[in-house]
């Protein structure tokens, strides 16, 4: 623990603040739509599983509401707002993630890794980055299908020589990602596509990892030495040597055993507004770290879409309900036609104790399904497997 700090925090106060955070508190989480949420996040993670939406498509739904998917996938990778340039790009952050075209210098780290490792997974082909090069520069943006072939197999280990070679001069900087069209990256000169005032931005290790400790911290409202690490998967010790230089302050949060740190910002203003109903992404920024989803909520969240079918508990791709500021239960949805399906939903013990508690709990997540059911362009709601009385309140007309 620091030896001074700023400001001690129940366990309450610490969840509302990341809650505002995260946008789900209030009303500032809707100002700016698309890009304001993704600034505020930093980094909205991606993911191949596809089932009411993709995971980046479910992230601003949380936070915005129906917002239509074609307007998110235009937000993400149409031009800024100012026209003329990218608005964001994919990178590694936490995970392959969009973020901010602003933060380009800020990963000067990451790729600088890599050239220093020399190579991902792979050693790249003799020749092979000089004819993606030559193409990409001839023909403009390319996906790797387009550049002379995608994968050799289904796996990493089989892939074709040019998506070894595309994705190195990805990781490096070479290229940069700035759209994706039915899934596909497509790529090119990262020194046609980033802008030249941040193109040409070459921050060393130290600023980088500052900014990036920087806006995890702002992400999360308070968070520890493990959460901001986890943000954008740096090291713990990554965190020890900038985390004073990053602005954050240390606060102590009643019940957390680690030391802490908070967004000073956050701290000077209480949180208030009103609370978001709604199904969170199982990647969702909130929930993706498990053990402080633990700490913050006393809720295990879990994925279990690469769980074999009989071990699984929750069900395939468990969104997280969130209500009243708590994480209250989960659902694993399907779709089937114009009928959103709850293939199994489960309430918290703490809201199946008492009948009001367990009417308050089923009409939040049939306020949720009904309007992800809306937002998907689904006009019924069935509840296959979950408490008889929940099933009923849910599917209530």
């Amino acid at each position: 623990m620091p030896d001074k700090v700023e400001a001690e925090l129940s366990a309450d106060e610490a969840r509302r603040l990341a809650l505002r955070a995260q946008g789900l508190l209030g009303a500032d989480g809707r100002r700016g739509g698309v890009p304001g949420m993704l600034a505020r996040l930093g980094a909205v993670q991606l993911d191949t599983i596809s089932v009411l939406a993709r995971s980046h498509e479910l992230v601003p739904y949380a936070r915005l509401g129906a917002v239509a998917r074609d307007r998110i996938e235009t937000a993400y990778w149409g031009p800024s707002a100012g026209g003329g340039r990218a608005a964001a790009f994919e990178y590694w952050a936490h995970a392959a993630s969009i973020l901010p075209i602003e933060e380009w210098p800020t990963l000067a780290f990451r790729r600088r890794q890599y050239q220093r490792k020399g190579l991902r997974w792979h050693k790249v082909p003799d020749g092979v980055c000089d004819e993606i090069r030559a193409k990409l520069k001839a023909e403009g943006p390319l996906t790797t299908k387009e550049l002379g072939g995608a994968k050799a197999g289904g796996d990493w280990w089989q892939w074709s020589d040019h998506k070894i070679g595309i994705e190195w001069l990805w990781d490096v900087g070479e290229v940069a990602c700035v759209q994706r069209i039915g899934w596909r990256r497509v790529y090119d000169l990262a020194e046609r596509v980033v802008p030249d005032e941040l193109y040409g931005q070459e921050p060393d290790d130290a600023a980088c990892l500052t900014r990036l400790v920087r806006l995890a911290g702002r992400a999360l409202g308070v968070a520890t030495r493990a959460d901001l690490a986890d943000y954008y998967r740096l090291k713990g010790e990554q965190v020890d040597a900038v985390v004073e230089a990053s602005g954050l302050v240390p606060v102590r949060v009643q019940g957390w055993p680690q030391a802490a740190w908070a967004d000073p910002d956050a701290l000077a203003v209480p949180p208030r507004g009103r609370h978001v109903t709604t199904l969170l992404s199982p990647f969702d920024s909130l929930v993706w770290d498990r053990a402080r989803t633990s700490r913050v909520f006393g809720f295990d969240h879990r994925l279990e879409a690469y769980v074999p079918k009989a071990k699984r508990v929750h069900g395939y791709f468990t969104m997280p309900l969130l209500a009243g500021g708590r994480l209250v239960g989960r659902v694993d949805p399907a779709r089937e036609g114009t009928t959103l399906v709850a293939r199994q939903v489960s309430l918290e013990p703490g809201l199946t104790r008492s009948a009001v508690r367990l009417r308050e709990g089923a009409e939040a997540l049939r306020t949720a399904l009904r309007n992800a059911a809306e937002w998907v362009g689904c006009d019924a709601i069935r509840v296959e497997r979950a408490d008889p009385e929940v099933k009923r309140l849910v599917e209530a007309e």
